[in-house]
């Protein structure tokens, strides 16, 4: 069985006693430099890390709480996920504590480690940098982790996915069955696990229907959502443009309703993940219970905190369901029936 170093392997390794190895976590200026990153680069070597809570916390006590690793708490996807989350925790006596991405790969092992420095019992993280690799060393002991959203990239662990291929297929088949041809994919964030299934999901369903050219009307971007905003009006507003739209994310859902509002469209539209007012504005979307999410998550979380033994990865993947509410189920105009 795998355990975690000690301080005391901490200071034996730096030649120290554990008192200076202690006061060189702490940042102490009393303690050399070179002795202070003798003891950082043992512990970096051990996989040891310091609890910053073992002085609130009674001897042998153990946090409740989890951790969850997540974008942007603004955005109605991630508040919904944690809501989730904390509802089931809270079943288990269990806290919920956030870190904040930002959706900023370079942000990510930050956010995570500081998460894990917390001694929590579990972390959840929707993962946005293009290796979780440094994770590595975490996994034989603990904390648990479940990885939502998106999955891990070279690490094995817990995940909980949107069907987000058969989801965004399932709503271009429709718009075709209606007579639609012509149809645009708009999306930001394109290097994200979930951008890229959704368009994979696009790209077949146009494929079965015949549809060669789908790229001409691929709008995918990486930077602001301003970006969104641009690639929505160009669509819009050529003579020839697409008939229909579908949006990777609620982001591009906002551009198009901004992009309407005042001049109503006759280009049938389809979102994928709801969003606030949808119903209002009328938009058909692809959508998911993003709560159950989040409590499927916590679940496979806590299962893992009380397992005695190790077990295969688990896997949750949550259905998609198309909400019709009007924009989705808009026939082509006569005029722009011809491919």
């Amino acid at each position: 069985m795998n355990t975690r170093a000690r301080l005391i392997d901490v200071a034996r390794l730096a030649g120290v006693s554990t008192k200076t190895a202690s006061r060189a976590f702490a940042d102490d200026p009393k303690v050399a430099a070179g002795t202070r990153d003798a003891v950082r680069e043992a512990a970096q070597r051990l996989g040891f890390r310091p609890n910053v809570l073992a002085r609130n916390l009674r001897t042998g006590a153990l946090t409740k709480s989890v951790a969850l690793v997540i974008g942007d708490l603004a955005n109605p996807f991630y508040f919904k996920l944690a809501a989730g989350i904390e509802r089931e925790l809270a079943t288990h006596g269990m806290t919920l504590i956030l870190g904040i991405t930002e959706d900023s790969p370079d942000s990510e092992v930050n956010v995570v480690n500081a998460m894990l420095e917390q001694q929590v019992r579990a972390i959840l993280i929707a993962p946005v940098a293009a290796d979780q690799s440094y994770l590595e060393r975490e996994r034989p002991y603990g904390p648990p982790m479940v990885f939502v959203d998106r999955p891990p990239v070279n690490l094995i662990a817990d995940t909980v996915l949107i069907r987000n291929r058969e989801g965004m297929a399932e709503a271009v088949r429709s718009l075709i069955s209606l007579g639609h041809r012509r149809i645009a994919f708009v999306a930001n964030r394109s290097y994200l696990f979930t951008i890229q299934e959704r368009l994979a999901g696009y790209r077949q369903a146009m494929l079965e229907a015949g549809i060669t050219d789908s790229y001409r009307w691929e709008r995918l971007t990486d930077v602001a959502e301003s970006s969104l905003d641009e690639a929505m009006a160009d669509l819009l507003n050529q003579a020839d443009g697409p008939t229909a739209i579908v949006a990777g994310n609620n982001r591009a859902s906002l551009a198009f309703v901004k992009a309407t509002y005042r001049s109503p469209s006759e280009v049938a539209f389809i979102g994928f993940d709801d969003f606030e007012l949808a119903d209002t504005f009328g938009v058909s979307v692809v959508g998911f219970d993003v709560t159950e999410m989040g409590r499927q998550a916590a679940r496979l979380a806590v299962s893992r905190i009380s397992a005695t033994g190790g077990s295969a990865p688990g896997h949750v993947e949550i259905e998609t369901r198309i909400i019709q509410r009007g924009s989705g189920e808009l026939r082509p105009v006569s005029a722009m029936t011809a491919p």
